[in-house]
C-alpha cells in the first residue's frame, strides 16, 4: 500500500519547538547568589534561574510560564 507524504503528515502532527534565547530582564543578589528573571526572545516564555557561582552557567530554579 502506498501513502502519500501529505497522508503521513495528517497522521503526525510535528511539535514546534526552538531552543530558547533567554535574555534577562532583572537580576538581584541574594545570599544563595544572583537571581536572574529571564525571558526568550523569540517565544516569550519566561523563567527564574539562580547564578550561584560567577565560574559556572546559571541554573533553572523555576519551571517556565508560556504568555
Amino acid at each position: 500500500m502506498h501513502t502519500s507524504s501529505t497522508e503521513n503528515s495528517t497522521l503526525s502532527p510535528t511539535l514546534q519547538t526552538h531552543e530558547h534565547a533567554w535574555l534577562i530582564e532583572s537580576a538581584h543578589r541574594t545570599s544563595d547568589g544572583t537571581v536572574l528573571y529571564v525571558r526568550c526572545d523569540e517565544c516569550g516564555t519566561r523563567r527564574v534561574d539562580i547564578a550561584a557561582r560567577t565560574d559556572m552557567p546559571p541554573t533553572a530554579i523555576s519551571t517556565t510560564l508560556g504568555d
